[in-house]
């Protein structure tokens, strides 16, 4: 088949959704002719990568038998809610040049966000046919409304999620990455829907392989965050927690990401004696990153719930080290550590019932030990890359037969 993938975010981007679009894409085009049409990278550091600092407006490359258009598009470099959506607008502006240069497509996958992207996929069915499909990694109108978006601006949210509903129902087929992320989408499209779940390389991220990380005190229980550093993250409770927890000087905090938030947060904690920030390590590190952290801890706003599905949770789990997750009291996260036992989740922000849960683990190491081999075994069996892309490859197949 021809397939076109139409995302904002692709390789060289190593972490969010970009590693996912870019997975799928190269995975595609073992049987299969895929082209994509894309952005320049700039996430998570919100500044075009060096190597794309001056590319020209459009430029094309192969990438792994993946034929690659790009648009060079705006990147606020303090992004706010309508810094993002100029870059939706210009980034769907800008591609609209790159749609027109495919000259045919039996699939068009449109990767979400951008929500506006869509338009685009939308645009190429109508002068070129093809099925077309849209896969949701984020309700990105929805996530962007529990931060801070002035309430003269709630006119303009209307006006969006009005667009959202009326791209999604342009679809044939929608996808999603979270069992309740597909209710929420039932209530935004009639279009059928099909669970598509995020995967983890459990080759890649293997205890088994682990190299010795030069980010780690080996005198203290070290405690990981890795990731984006941004809005959807209960921050307010980390930086409160690693303050409290000075009194315990065996553990040690590490941050390692970056994002909207990163400034502010390291600006607080950066004198505490038991907290270190590190920039984002490559993806060929993240394995020895993740492997060598003592626990793992996630702390979510819980009204991001079904709105977004962390693909950390995967990286975290499939390390074989238990984590701490915080969130909703119904999340889907919730039941994943249910269900394993890999780790702690809890519904409410208590610093002294974090603080328990990490001293029992330092306390006891052998509980930490098989807690971690649950979470690995569970990652491995639910979410394994050989199972999930192979799935997904056979539904769009199925339903491109029923398309046409």
């Amino acid at each position: 088949m021809k397939i076109t993938i139409i995302g904002h975010n692709y390789f060289p981007e190593d972490s969010g959704i970009g590693l996912y679009t870019t997975g799928m894409a190269e995975f595609l085009a073992l049987k299969h002719e895929v082209t994509i049409i894309t952005g320049v990278p700039y996430y998570p550091q919100w500044k075009v990568h060096a190597e794309y600092a001056n590319s020209p407006l459009f430029s094309k490359e192969t990438i792994n038998h993946v034929t690659v258009y790009r648009f060079k598009q705006y990147t606020p470099a303090k992004p706010t809610f309508f810094k993002r959506v100029l870059q939706m607008v210009h980034f769907l502006m800008g591609s609209v040049v790159n749609v027109l240069k495919i000259k045919k497509s039996d699939v068009i996958i449109v990767v979400m966000p951008f929500t506006v992207s869509i338009i685009l996929g939308w645009f190429l069915k109508i002068c070129k046919g093809g099925m077309f499909w849209i896969h949701i990694q984020d309700f990105e109108f929805d996530a962007a409304l529990k931060t801070k978006v002035p309430s003269k601006h709630q006119i303009t949210s209307k006006i969006l999620f009005q667009i959202e509903k009326w791209t999604l129902n342009r679809a044939d087929f929608n996808s999603t990455i979270s069992k309740g992320m597909m209710i929420k989408l039932a209530h935004k499209s009639s279009v059928d829907s099909i669970y598509f779940p995020n995967w983890i390389d459990y080759s890649i991220i293997n205890p088994e392989n682990v190299q010795e990380h030069k980010a780690f005190s080996s005198t203290t229980f070290n405690i990981l965050y890795s990731g984006n550093i941004g809005e959807k993250q209960d921050w307010d409770f980390y930086m409160a927690f690693v303050t409290a927890m000075q009194m315990h000087p065996e553990f040690h905090f590490y941050l390692v990401g970056e994002g909207a938030k990163r400034e502010e947060i390291v600006q607080q904690l950066q004198s505490l004696g038991n907290f270190t920030y590190c920039p984002p390590v490559p993806y060929n590190q993240l394995n020895d990153l993740l492997c060598q952290a003592d626990v793992h801890v996630l702390f979510q706003k819980p009204e991001f719930k079904d709105l977004v599905m962390p693909s950390k949770i995967l990286g975290m789990m499939a390390s074989a080290k238990p984590s701490i997750v915080t969130g909703h009291e119904d999340s889907e996260i919730k039941n994943n550590f249910e269900h394993s036992q890999g780790g702690g989740y809890f519904h409410e922000n208590s610093i002294e019932t974090v603080k328990q849960v990490l001293l029992q683990l330092k306390e006891n190491p052998e509980i930490a030990k098989s807690m971690g081999l649950r979470a690995r075994q569970y990652v491995v069996e639910n979410f394994a890359l050989e199972s999930v892309l192979p799935q997904f490859e056979q539904d769009l197949i199925k339903k491109s037969k029923q398309f046409y």
